[in-house]
C-alpha cells in the first residue's frame, strides 16, 4: 500500500509539473505574439468604435475611427468633420478594444496606402483644410502639393475656396509637422 501511495505521489507531481510547463508556455507565446503587434493592428480591430485621441501640440480629438492606414487614422467627428490623423504625432488612445486584427492581415491596397497619398487626393479635389502641427498651430489652407516629405500649402481664410486673388502665402511644411488635418463635408 505504501508503494501505491508514493507512486500516486510521483504521479501527481509529475502531472503539476508538467501543467507549470504548458502554462509558462502559453504565457511566453502570448508576450511573443503580443510583441508583434502594431498600433495599426490594434486600431484596425477598432475601425467603428469611437475613439479619444491625445495629439502632439495639444490636440484632443474624438470621433468614430473609420479607417487605419500604415501611418494615419481617420477619424468621423459627431460635427461630421473628417479628421486625418498622423500615427507618428499620436500621443494615447482611449477606447481601443482589447482585441487587435491579426499582423500582417491587412490588404494589399490597405498596406501601401501611406498618409502622403491621402494627402495627394486631398490636393487634388482642392479641399479647404485646417492644418494642426507640432508645435500646436493651425493653418487654413488648401494643399497644393505633396513630396516625398513635405507638403506645399497655400494659406488663406477659413471658409474660403482657394483663389489666387485670396492666397495669403505658399507654405512648405515637412510632413513631421503634420499633427492633423481636418476639413469640412
Amino acid at each position: 500500500m505504501r508503494w501505491d501511495a508514493l507512486f500516486a505521489d510521483l504521479a501527481a507531481q509529475g502531472e503539476a509539473l508538467e501543467w507549470a510547463e504548458l502554462d509558462s508556455e502559453v504565457a511566453e507565446r502570448v508576450r511573443g505574439e503580443i510583441g508583434g503587434l502594431s498600433l495599426v493592428d490594434r486600431a484596425r480591430a477598432a475601425v467603428g468604435t469611437e475613439l479619444r485621441l491625445r495629439l502632439r501640440g495639444q490636440l484632443d480629438v474624438g470621433g468614430q475611427l473609420v479607417g487605419a492606414g500604415p501611418d494615419w487614422l481617420l477619424l468621423h467627428e459627431p460635427d461630421g468633420r473628417e479628421v486625418l490623423i498622423a500615427i507618428a504625432q499620436l500621443m494615447s488612445a482611449r477606447g481601443l478594444p482589447r482585441s487587435s486584427a491579426a499582423p500582417g492581415s491587412s490588404g494589399v491596397v490597405e498596406s501601401r496606402v501611406g498618409i502622403r497619398q491621402l494627402l495627394r487626393a486631398i490636393a487634388r479635389d482642392r479641399s479647404a483644410v485646417r492644418l494642426h502641427l507640432a508645435d500646436g498651430s493651425t493653418i487654413g489652407a488648401t494643399i497644393d502639393r505633396v513630396g516625398a516629405d513635405f507638403v506645399e500649402v497655400a494659406t488663406h481664410l477659413p471658409g474660403e475656396v482657394r483663389r489666387r486673388t485670396d492666397v495669403r502665402d505658399v507654405v512648405t511644411l515637412p510632413l513631421t509637422a503634420i499633427v492633423a488635418v481636418r476639413r469640412s463635408v
